[in-house]
């Protein structure tokens, strides 16, 4: 696996490419936007990690660049910018990941391994199973227990990101990003209703329980072992 790495402070970039090398990645680091930018387009990089703020070109310039010339490669997103409308931005331009700095090595390397694993099954995927619940993609069904579960297109669409990125902890702000187009605000509890919603016709009456929710983090969708 080929990774872009674009960061202008020399420690991270350092950094990060000999702990992803480490890792088995082959990796590039270009110091500036500008250079990011070339590498990305002109090259075959199975994932790009980009800072935000750059010298010449930022991280938005770039994927929005990359994206424009159809390239689909998967962006993870290095920032010290922790704003909701800041991550919004992002993955409205295509971002798949958002990492807030500073972060530990441990958390990146999970992440990266996560999009490279997604970016190898979503192109051919059309079933998304957890435990004995199925969503068929091309019927727009669910299963669960082999029984029928009739889903609004909303519980649908957030049944989906969370079996796509299941036993990963998603925020509130990203899942009303993706599911509603929105920015989140705290005062709306659009994000708690669905949730509970759809865990009445997953959850409720099967076991067991796939929807967690992670205090002051989000929710998450895992098989979890039984107590």
């Amino acid at each position: 696996m080929k990774l872009l790495i674009v960061e202008d402070e020399p420690k991270t970039g350092h950094s990060l490419q000999q702990g992803l090398g480490e890792a088995g990645f082959a990796v590039e680091l270009a110091a500036d936007g500008t250079t990011g930018e070339r590498l990305a387009l002109e090259g075959d990089h199975d994932l790009l990690i980009l800072d935000v703020m750059l010298p010449g070109r930022d991280g938005w310039q770039i994927l929005h660049s990359l994206r424009q010339a159809g390239r689909d490669t998967p962006v993870l997103f290095l920032t010290a910018r922790d704003a909701v409308e800041d991550r919004v931005r992002g993955l409205e331009l295509g971002a798949d990941d958002y990492l807030v700095k500073p972060f530990a090595f441990a958390e990146l390397l999970a992440r990266v391994r996560t999009l490279l694993r997604r970016g190898q099954t979503t192109a051919t995927e059309t079933l998304l199973q957890a435990a004995d619940l199925e969503l068929d993609l091309l019927r727009r069904r669910v299963r669960r227990g082999g029984r029928r579960i009739d889903l609004t297109p909303q519980e649908f669409a957030l049944l989906e990101l969370l079996l796509r990125r299941r036993g990963e902890v998603l925020p509130k702000s990203l899942i009303a990003a993706e599911v509603w187009d929105m920015h989140f605000d705290s005062g709306t509890n659009v994000v708690e209703v669905a949730i509970r919603r759809l865990r009445t016709k997953i959850d409720d009456d099967f076991a067991p329980p796939l929807i967690h929710t992670v205090r002051g983090l989000g929710y998450i969708l895992e098989v979890r072992a039984a107590p």
